[in-house]
């Protein structure tokens, strides 16, 4: 019989990691969070908060020692000294080996594609020549992106004209950071698919989600995604072959592109429950969170079934407005029928912050599209002292 009474550590005390404590709590479990933020969205849920940065490795090893299990709810930490840990014999899921390779996109890409898995081409830019000759090869439009460190857009420049190519690789850092160069893929559509994996082997993958971006940022999940039930089985299996090269334990995600052919190509990889997985929260027999706790205290995975159409949107802070956070229009959007409001609690309100999202599920994702849109429009989250909004 598992005893589950481990004590859990999450580096990372942002949305995500709040909403993996809300289900480890439901569990039972101890939970101690890693974050430098005093009053970051997971403090008041965890029995203990080390206030420390990420790349704190006394910090870290501390938090590895008071604990049974280490995970995180992002990749952009000290892969190092987890390393160190696991070698140790600390449990550290996902393992710090497939986060080292995930962090670096450039060899994330290229151990996927030494193991078969369809993807645009892709090539290292050492220099502005790099640059244009990546150009030649693959042609215009082009993206170009810094290999680590990159998020919501951050560390991207689509190359549409040739005498942009040294503005691109001044604007990627000049050199300071390892950059890559991908060939355009023709899409029709970009897809996620999450994958959850067990200690014990075992894989559960849960429905297609269509994401559509705004200015690089996720702005709305539809779920089921609108394809062939062809391109979803397609999609379905490449996460579970991506899965199973990276023996990754716990929820990834796997973001893909549908070409105009019905192709699918994987896009890139994240080792840890994803945005576009928020929808599983109500949506879902087992949400995206409940299964990484599963997965990493070994416990058995859950079912990862869609019990209704759900369509998700996330909340920004609002342009032009700064400061303490304020949530307006909270009791309209929850009128809308079948809607979930989650306010992350951020002290601080920027524009283009991830401040929250809503879920709305109906009987069609027709249907939930348009009561989110009618939630979406309702709620609003800027700083309190900005009069435009009081």
């Amino acid at each position: 019989m598992e005893n589950i009474q481990k004590k859990i550590g999450i580096i990372g005390g942002g949305q995500l990691g709040k909403m993996m404590i809300q289900e480890a709590k439901k569990m039972g479990f101890f939970v101690i969070v890693l974050d430098p933020g005093e009053k970051c969205p997971a403090h008041t849920l965890v029995d203990e908060h080390i206030v420390a940065g990420f790349d704190d490795k006394k910090a870290i090893r501390f938090l590895a020692e008071k604990t049974d299990v280490v995970t995180y709810e992002f990749e952009h930490i000290d892969a190092d000294i987890l390393q160190e840990l696991e070698e140790e014999g600390k449990k550290i899921y996902p393992t710090a080996k497939s986060l080292k390779v995930i962090q670096n996109k450039y060899t994330q890409k290229k151990l996927l594609l030494e193991q078969g898995i369809f993807m645009p081409e892709f090539c290292k830019i050492a220099s502005k020549e790099d640059m244009t000759k990546a150009a030649e090869q693959y042609g215009l439009p082009m993206m170009v992106k810094t290999c680590t460190g990159g998020y919501d857009g951050k560390g991207n420049f689509v190359l549409q004209k040739m005498e942009d190519a040294a503005k691109a690789y001044e604007a990627l850092g000049g050199g300071a950071l390892p950059l890559m160069a991908e060939k355009y893929f023709p899409f029709v559509m970009e897809i996620s698919v999450l994958a959850c994996r067990g200690i014990d082997g075992e894989i559960q993958v849960y429905p297609v989600a269509e994401n559509i971006h705004k200015d690089s940022i996720l702005d709305q999940t539809n779920v089921p995604a609108a394809i062939s039930e062809q391109t979803t089985k397609k999609a379905m299996e490449l996460a579970e072959r991506v899965m199973e090269v990276f023996e990754g334990v716990g929820m990834f995600c796997v973001e893909m592109f549908v070409g105009h052919d019905g192709s699918v190509a994987v896009n890139e990889v994240a080792p840890r429950p994803h945005n576009s997985g928020h929808y599983t929260i109500e949506a879902c027999v087992t949400s995206q969170f409940e299964q990484h706790i599963r997965a990493i205290t070994g416990l058995p995975l859950g079912s990862p079934k869609l019990l209704k159409p759900a369509v998700m949107r996330n909340i920004l802070g609002e342009e032009a407005s700064a400061g303490k956070a304020c949530v307006l229009g909270a009791d309209q959007a929850l009128a809308v029928s079948g809607a979930f409001l989650h306010i992350y609690g951020k002290e601080q309100s920027r524009p283009k912050r991830k401040m929250g999202h809503l879920t709305v599920i109906a009987d069609s994702v027709e249907e939930a599209a348009k009561g989110a849109e009618k939630a979406k429009k309702a709620v609003k989250i800027c700083g309190e002292n900005e009069s435009l909004f009081i």
